[in-house]
């Protein structure tokens, strides 16, 4: 599995639209791209603006390519968030990605 990591800030005041444009519109339409598994939005405050981290899976490096195109490190914006955002990262990271998940508990641990 592959994450791409990104990062953009927002004003404080246009926080709440970006974060809804993320999970409302931009990753529900990347569902039809080959490979792509899902992702996260890390949001906190810093200042007067809003900081979002963006960790983006794909299944393999040849996905990530169908979504950002050969030169993989260039960040994909759309216009909505270009006009939401006050900054950003010029490029975009990613990363080989293992993880742990902790089952639910079927019943509570007894004492």
């Amino acid at each position: 599995m592959i994450t791409r990591v990104w990062r953009g800030w927002t004003a404080e005041a246009d926080a709440d639209d970006y974060q809804r444009f993320l999970l409302a519109e931009l990753f529900p339409a990347m569902r039809s791209i080959s490979g792509f598994l899902g992702a996260e939005v890390l949001r906190r405050p810093e200042g007067e603006e809003v900081a979002f981290i963006t960790l983006v899976r794909f299944n393999l490096i040849e996905d990530v390519r169908a979504f950002a195109g050969e030169q993989l490190d260039v960040p994909v914006i759309e216009p909505t968030a270009a006009a939401l955002l006050a900054r950003y990262d010029e490029r975009a990271i990613h990363y080989e990605t293992s993880f742990f998940e902790v089952e639910p508990m079927s019943e509570p641990p007894r004492r």
